[in-house]
């Protein structure tokens, strides 16, 4: 009778401290996106590694991944593929912030074998506007402009790609 009790006491234990570490990650997570903006996605636009005018005006209708990064963030570069595989099937629109110059992006996505879209953002201004402040971070803007889903961190591609999936049936 007492083992049982035992066993069952510890279970409760380790419910709790599962419980506690649930509740921090996720404090964590909003205290890291609090200057995050919401809403209304404001206007974004720049120059890709061609040189030419892309703007998240040019997606309007569409279900969007806008993603910010940065050539010299680990985390960063372990979500590369998955942004990578998903703007294959996805409108995607990523802005290399703080990263150098249109040059130096071209050979990092040349050297990861990447080619989805970017943006270069040199001195960090488009990245201020939308409130991040740490790498990665993505936002899922609807077809209407809206953000609807926001992140900051690592996100899998599964996680992104069911967010873009919501933001569009629902």
């Amino acid at each position: 009778m007492s083992e049982t009790r035992s066993k069952r006491r510890r279970w409760i234990v380790w419910g709790v401290e599962i419980l506690f570490f649930i509740v921090l990650f996720l404090a964590i997570k909003a205290w890291a996106q609090r200057d995050m903006i919401s809403g209304e996605a404001p206007a974004l636009s720049g120059y890709d590694l061609n040189g030419e005018l892309v703007s998240l005006a040019d997606f309007r209708g569409q279900t969007v991944l806008v993603h910010f990064w940065a050539t010299w963030c680990r985390i960063c570069q372990l979500e590369q593929g998955s942004i990578e595989s998903l703007s294959h099937s996805w409108p995607v629109l990523t802005i290399a912030t703080q990263s150098g110059n249109a040059q130096e992006l071209r050979e990092h996505m040349a050297a990861n074998g990447l080619t989805h879209t970017v943006i270069v953002d040199a001195d960090g201004r488009l990245a201020a506007n939308y409130g991040v402040r740490g790498v990665p971070a993505s936002f899922v803007v609807d077809g209407n402009g809206e953000i609807r889903f926001r992140e900051t961190g690592f996100t899998t591609g599964w996680g992104l790609r069911t967010r873009l999936w919501l933001a569009r049936v629902l």
